[in-house]
């Protein structure tokens, strides 16, 4: 098969995109400005709305459309725990702007479905497992979104991405196409997933070093100086999303934590420490505590290394920031050359 081929998966043809290369949500670091990069270059440019009240949603959807005319997609993530407005008004609000994929994420697919498909949208679910897949794909979904052990971020999976992807392949595999998510951040990783099963690749630390996404500098300096063994597979940074494990830097406040015997929530070090504060404007802004779940944007001033630094283990691919639509060529440029050196 030649790159060109297999670069043209049922994926691109599912979402009406040139490439199977996928933009995660990474969360408030999401921008019209990096969506709308990814989509322009060929691939499927990523919101995350979850964290944005209604008018902020309509907002972003707006201004990204206004930035391309090409498919991008939206997430909500489902949990009741991280929800500023209701998730039906949510879908809702995302229904009623649009939009051409609809992305679900800490949830099940089922209740909403069939709302998204009346609407004319796709939609797809991240799954953890086989059994996930399943259920999904009997929900309806249009893709499914399988997330390996070694994503950055808050994390569904226990399973490494190249367990999780043959084995969702097996289940679902011809339904559906499947998007490999977790470790994934050049060409070679995503010609893998591609070889084992997968119909995409969707990389979201890759995405966050980039010029477009709202990201502060002390963060996207540490993904570029961090390697593949600086991250950690934790639930400390619970303040905002209980009980949810994430993939994170090391840093002084989890380093601090494991000195002290890893004790629990309510009884860490510097628990009620201020470390950061958003800028508002005023001067004031919000707190964030030591533990809070909070995504260091460029609006938050404090010790940005003191904080929830999300990453995957792909991070010590990571080692320059980009502009987002020179990144996604480069990207299929170096996918097409591991395909083609590739044993035939």
């Amino acid at each position: 098969m030649s790159s060109e081929t297999a670069l043209r998966t049922p994926l691109c043809e599912t979402l009406g995109i040139e490439y199977p290369i996928v933009q995660a949500p990474i969360g408030s670091a999401t921008t019209p400005d990096l969506a709308a990069a990814v989509s322009n270059a060929g691939g499927l440019g990523h919101l995350a709305v979850t964290w944005r009240d209604l008018e902020e949603t309509r907002r972003v959807i707006r201004d990204t459309r206004e930035r391309t005319d090409e498919p991008f997609a939206v997430n909500l993530v489902l949990d009741d725990a991280t929800t500023v407005v209701d998730t039906d008004e949510h879908l809702e609000t995302i229904l009623e702007a649009g939009v051409d994929v609809v992305t679900l994420s800490f949830g099940e697919a089922a209740p909403y479905a069939d709302r998204i498909h009346d609407a004319d949208a796709v939609v797809a679910q991240t799954v953890g497992s086989a059994e996930g897949a399943r259920a999904a794909v009997d929900a309806g979904v249009d893709a499914i979104v399988t997330q390996g052990l070694e994503a950055g971020g808050h994390v569904q999976s226990e399973v490494a991405t190249t367990a999780l992807v043959p084995r969702v392949a097996d289940t679902v595999g011809g339904e559906v196409p499947i998007v490999a998510a977790g470790g994934i951040a050049d060409g070679r990783g995503i010609a893998a997933v591609l070889a084992l099963g997968a119909d995409g690749a969707w990389l979201g630390t890759r995405f966050v070093a980039t010029e477009e996404a709202a990201v502060h500098d002390e963060y996207q300096r540490r993904l570029r100086e961090s390697d593949e063994t600086a991250t950690e597979y934790t639930t400390l940074f619970d303040k905002g999303w209980p009980g949810t494990p994430h993939r994170v830097l090391r840093n002084e406040t989890l380093e601090r934590w494991d000195r002290e015997g890893r004790p629990p929530a309510g009884e860490r070090p510097g628990e009620t420490d201020v470390v950061a504060r958003t800028d508002d404007g005023d001067g004031r802004g919000e707190p964030i505590e030591r533990y809070d779940e909070a995504l260091a944007t460029p609006a938050v001033d404090g010790e940005i290394g003191e904080m929830a630094l999300f990453a995957g283990q792909s991070v010590g691919l990571t080692d320059e920031v980009r502009p987002a639509g020179a990144l996604l060529e480069d990207l299929v440029t170096e996918t097409r050359t591991a395909i083609s050196n590739l044993p035939s």
